[in-house]
């Protein structure tokens, strides 16, 4: 993504996209403590999670990853399922919802931009690029029905019985696995593919 690169060549543009993106995996948590709040389970709440205080929510390492390579994350909001009004139903919002939200923000961004017929160069057009890009690939990564990413949730929430099993027992060693398939550039193929998908889709939706 080039952002530790436009560190070392242009400080003042980076930091003027670095809050934005930033952002990114804070609503990313955010969402899914806001749907599982508004779904029955108040954990979020109660930890203070339900904020867009970036504090709250950063991981370092996660952080450190996002300027990095083009994605990272936030520390995960903690919740019990068993407080939603319907398990299998929440488990599928709740999960859906960082997703749901990070293609919101990409799409708000480029609507925006469009609506105001902005320059396409300049501070403005970099930072709404970062900001789609990394919105973009941080959806599709979570995508990825590997846990403890949300597209294994979801795959459990709609999953059959022994998938569910399958899923639960993969992930301790989860993240292990995701970066050993990133490192041998398996994930790569499915990532592009989601990427695409989710673009068609915001194009589509564009005026």
């Amino acid at each position: 993504m080039g952002l530790l690169k436009l560190l070392v060549s242009d400080p003042l543009a980076f930091a003027f996209v670095a809050v934005p993106l930033l952002y990114s995996v804070v609503i990313h948590e955010v969402a899914h403590g806001w749907v599982a709040y508004r779904m029955g389970d108040p954990t979020a709440k109660w930890l203070g999670r339900l904020t867009l205080n970036p504090i709250k929510h950063l991981d370092p390492f996660g952080t450190l990853m996002l300027f990095l390579v083009g994605f990272g994350w936030a520390k995960p909001v903690s919740g019990n399922f068993n407080n939603l009004s319907d398990k299998r139903k929440g488990l599928i919002l709740v999960s859906s919802a960082g997703i749901v939200a990070n293609i919101l923000f990409a799409f708000t961004a480029l609507l925006l931009f469009r609506l105001f017929s902005l320059p396409s160069t300049g501070m403005t057009a970099i930072l709404v690029y970062y900001v789609v890009q990394i919105n973009i690939t941080l959806a599709a990564l979570n995508l990825i029905p590997i846990p403890p990413l949300d597209g294994s949730k979801i795959l459990m929430g709609i999953a059959p019985g022994r998938t569910r099993y399958l899923l639960s027992r993969l992930e301790p060693y989860g993240f292990l696995i995701i970066i050993g398939l990133f490192y041998l550039g398996i994930l790569d193929p499915l990532i592009n593919l989601f990427r695409w998908i989710i673009g068609a889709l915001i194009r589509t939706l564009l005026p």
